[in-house]
């Protein structure tokens, strides 16, 4: 399916505001959504993603985007620096701007401004999401390159770790040099 474009000149990427948690919050919590029949029912909860969820990862260093239009965020997508690489968070459209180029315009912009190499996880089950990503230049990595990626970029569960998908840009290519898994697993 190809991607209806409404964004106007006026639009705008920016970077999310401390005064804005409770908006980022509530698009998160309304696009995941989506993802309720994708992610095992053993890691859905309600919500999604709980406030203090939030605050643990802007405390943990990932930064929120957001997409305005009419003074309105209308999407959000987070990365975070770990190490040697970028990681794309939380990247997520209100309901009724979806399929509007609101993530491609997201993700776009973070591709602009970065400079290392980008992973994004997702979970394995939600082929949309990884045909997105896909579309942007990622390529998935085979499933070993992934349990061992998100063993030392993330922390998250091992449960989460067997139902995901790691998607990279640019792609990987073999030798690879990553580092040894996050200390606190």
């Amino acid at each position: 399916m190809s991607e209806k474009t409404d964004l106007r000149t006026e639009d705008r990427i920016r970077l999310c505001r401390d005064d804005e948690r409770s908006v980022i919050f509530a698009i998160v919590n309304a696009a995941a959504e989506a993802y309720r029949h994708a992610i095992p029912p053993d890691r859905w909860h309600e919500p999604y993603m709980q406030a203090s969820e939030l605050e643990h990862e802007i405390a943990s260093g990932v930064v929120f985007w957001g997409y305005q239009s009419d003074g309105v965020l209308t999407g959000v997508m987070g990365v975070q620096s770990v190490r040697d690489v970028d990681l794309i968070r939380h990247a997520y459209v209100l309901p009724d701007w979806q399929g509007r180029g609101v993530g491609s315009a997201l993700i776009r912009h973070l591709r602009s401004i970065g400079t290392r190499q980008m992973f994004v996880g997702t979970w394995a089950a939600a082929a949309w999401a990884i045909r997105f990503y896909e579309r942007h230049g990622f390529a998935r990595v085979s499933p070993e390159i992934k349990n061992l990626l998100l063993r030392t970029y993330w922390a998250i569960p091992d449960r989460q770790v067997e139902t995901s998908v790691v998607l990279a840009n640019p792609p990987l290519r073999p030798p690879f040099d990553i580092p040894p898994p996050h200390p606190l697993r």
